[in-house]
């Protein structure tokens, strides 16, 4: 049996009296692409931000190379946050700083690069997300879809084993998604895990290895893209192809 690298264990979480995660267990693989898929309110969001301590659970433990995350304090975290990357739906990105001063903060921050060095950095993950020579410009002068894909080049820019996508697809053409999917995939045959939190359904198969489908707070499906794709169960086929169920 392969060791998961992420291993999620009976993870709770409240809000109020609304039970979001009741006892999810779920293993995720190193070098994967799994989607955590499920209805508005199902807990994808917020599963996925527990697996880099910006939620909380109530219960339960998330394995990473043997640490319990949910255990570590917000100095400990931020060497976690070294190794898993969040990709934050519409990039986050500093408005006032260049593209090249937002991919080198991090780098700024963390380690101890010469600037010689820290440039180079930018200008080769630029060049993975297919924007080199964009370093001078500010995000406002890109589009949507080039800011997305800068927000992942500074997500990636620390060599993270885990990327955390929310919504990568979200509200961009048909180009942009294409280039986002295929960073994903580059970044997966380079060995990184992804997970990914979606509603775009041609997303989902087009790079997915797993699928993890949500609902009143468990995971009701876990499989691959294929059995996911063609499942008798009801609820999961009205969710994916919009049947009556």
């Amino acid at each position: 049996m392969v060791e998961p690298l992420i291993q999620i264990r009976e993870v709770t979480k409240k809000y109020g009296t609304k039970m979001v995660h009741d006892g999810i267990n779920m293993p995720i693989y190193k070098g994967e692409i799994l989607t955590l898929m499920g209805g508005s309110g199902s807990g994808k969001s917020v599963l996925l931000r527990s697996l880099i301590g910006l939620e909380k659970p109530d219960s339960g433990s998330i394995m990473f190379h043997g640490q319990d995350i949910t255990k570590l304090s917000e100095d400990k975290l931020t060497g976690i946050r070294k190794r898993i990357a969040y990709v934050f739906q519409y990039g986050a990105l500093f408005d006032s700083l260049t593209i090249r001063e937002n991919l080198a903060y991090p780098l700024v921050e963390h380690t101890k690069l010469t600037e010689a060095e820290i440039n180079e950095k930018v200008r080769v993950t630029l060049k993975k997300v297919g924007l080199e020579g964009t370093e001078e410009q500010l995000p406002a002068d890109l589009s949507g879809g080039m800011q997305r894909r800068v927000g992942v080049a500074r997500s990636i820019i620390m060599d993270p084993e885990v990327i955390l996508y929310d919504e990568p697809t979200t509200g961009l053409d048909p180009y942009n998604t294409k280039q986002i999917l295929k960073i994903i995939l580059q970044l997966k045959e380079q060995g990184a895990t992804s997970v990914l939190v979606t509603h775009d359904m041609s997303s989902i198969f087009a790079v997915t290895d797993r699928v993890a489908f949500l609902r009143n707070g468990k995971i009701e499906a876990l499989g691959t893209a294929e059995e996911i794709k063609h499942t008798p169960d009801p609820i999961v086929r009205g969710f994916i192809y919009g049947e009556t169920m």
